[in-house]
């Protein structure tokens, strides 16, 4: 189940869940407006959804953030994919803690699985988030749901853990390797059930689009430094695939072998969507 595909220490203590309504009823609106101010740029405020842009959108985003710091050359980014947020997912905002947490940038994105069965429909998908999400915690004691995005079986992709979506939020995934990377869950289980190519793709999607904003090649490899898992003591430099799967950080099947067997795909297509 999920207590082995996630482990993060010291993501602090949490409110007491299930405070009466009433009593914090200005708090649940501050935190909803927080959750979807992290996104302002992106959609207006109280948004269900980000919507998607053209490839030229895109770079003319990125190359107006960059005027600032003369970075002009033609950026390798993929079109940004339409995201559900937390709102469109029904995120209870009173669960996590209140402030948000980032690392420096994302140079790396790693694939789970949830392994939590195949057989919902893309509709239930907002449920099945909520229930990881109070999992992680109300039953871990986490900050936040542990990943920083979610893709169900029809492809579409859903935000994570809140602190904005083009932002470099710090999640809880692979421990040992939070700090400079992200984590994709695909809703379901992997192991011996091929995940739908609606999925693979918007995994491709997904990465071109936000390691296309830290300048990274999905088909590239880079280092990160362990934080200590059961994998890599702590301090090691390891050098890993831009798009690596959970057992290449640490011991586990996740994302189970029908999807790590698919990242080559992955790679290769958010290349071709980067314009490499």
């Amino acid at each position: 189940g999920l207590q082995v595909e996630l482990i993060d220490p010291g993501e602090g203590t949490l409110p007491a869940a299930g405070a009466p309504d009433d009593s914090r009823a200005g708090a649940t609106t501050a935190d909803a407006t927080a959750a979807s101010a992290a996104n302002a740029g992106l959609a207006p405020l109280g948004a269900t959804e980000i919507p998607a842009l053209s490839r030229e959108e895109t770079e003319r985003d990125l190359l107006a953030g960059a005027a600032e710091t003369r970075q002009r050359a033609k950026p390798y980014i993929g079109p940004r994919p339409a995201i559900t947020t937390r709102r469109g997912w029904g995120a209870d905002e009173r669960l996590r803690e209140k402030n948000f947490a980032y690392t420096k940038k994302v140079k790396a994105a790693f694939v789970h699985h949830t392994a939590s069965g195949n057989n919902y429909t893309c509709s239930q998908a907002p449920s099945l988030i909520r229930g990881f999400y109070r999992y992680h915690v109300v039953s871990l004691g986490w900050r936040d749901i542990g990943y920083n995005f979610l893709i169900d079986k029809c492809g579409r992709i859903y935000e994570g853990r809140a602190g904005g979506v083009a932002k470099a939020v710090l999640g809880a995934h692979t421990l040992g390797f939070n700090s400079n990377s992200m984590g994709i869950a695909v809703i379901g289980s992997y192991g011996s059930k091929k995940p739908s190519s609606s999925a693979v793709k918007a995994v491709s999607r997904l990465t071109a689009w936000k390691l296309g904003l830290h300048g990274m090649n999905p088909k590239g490899k880079t280092y990160l430094t362990s934080a200590g898992g059961n994998l890599y003591r702590k301090g090691k430099k390891v050098r890993l695939n831009v798009i690596s799967g959970h057992r290449d950080g640490f011991n586990t099947a996740c994302p189970g072998g029908k999807l790590y067997s698919k990242l080559g795909t992955a790679r290769s297509t958010a290349a071709r969507y980067q314009g490499r």
